[in-house]
């Protein structure tokens, strides 16, 4: 038996990355999983995997995540992922950047929140996680395509990639598997007397 047994996850981001990972540990798990993203072709690469089952939604779009909710009759766990890091201060960032970033890090898990927890209201129980990056109070650094991507594009990408591992204070990243090990337990029964906490994965960075 899976820890996650009868239970129904929806998920945002799912396509790569942190969203990728904890979708198939879900699945592991005996979760049935609908796992969303933007990115058509990327989240075809989960099709096939028992337990889930695709569909490209934008998350930032009302209708889009009103027409995923109507199409559950129930969900025990939603799952916040979706995210974008600009590069750069904040001369770098033009106001259109910053709207996006608003609407992907902030209004997607308004929508998504909003349009799902009556669900869980309605049946009195159910778990939302929202994922957030430590760089709001302390930097730490999961090993993702979206970080490799920013790396890419900095002048000198090797020295950048040096800094981020000169700032990891255990010689090496988070891989995104170890973060769906954290989500795998907070969409768990195990969890049931955690509730609106931090779960912090730095790599030691808040010693």
């Amino acid at each position: 038996m899976g820890r996650l047994d009868g239970k129904v996850i929806v998920l945002s981001a799912a396509a790569q990355g942190i969203g990728r990972a904890a979708a198939i540990a879900f699945a592991k798990e005996g979760a049935q999983v609908t796992a969303t993203d933007i990115n058509g072709e990327k989240l075809k690469e989960l099709d096939g995997i028992p337990g889930i089952k695709t569909k490209v939604v934008d998350v930032t779009k009302k209708d889009q995540v009103e027409a995923l909710a109507k199409e559950h009759d129930r969900v025990d766990v939603l799952f916040n992922v979706a995210g974008f890091v600009h590069h750069g201060s904040i001369l770098d960032c033009e106001e259109a950047d910053w709207d996006s970033t608003m609407n992907v890090n902030v209004r997607s898990m308004y929508l998504m929140s909003k349009a799902f927890l009556p669900k869980m209201l309605a049946k009195k129980s159910g778990n939302i996680i929202n994922m957030a990056s430590v760089a709001s109070s302390i930097k730490g650094t999961v090993d993702t395509p979206s970080l490799r991507g920013r790396i890419q594009a900095q002048p000198d990408p090797e020295q950048a990639y040096k800094d981020f591992m000169a700032r990891q204070k255990t010689g090496r990243m988070c891989t995104a598997e170890e973060v769906a090990y954290l989500c795998v337990y907070l969409a768990s029964d195990e969890s049931a007397y955690v509730t609106g906490t931090e779960q912090i994965i730095d790599g030691g960075w808040r010693l």
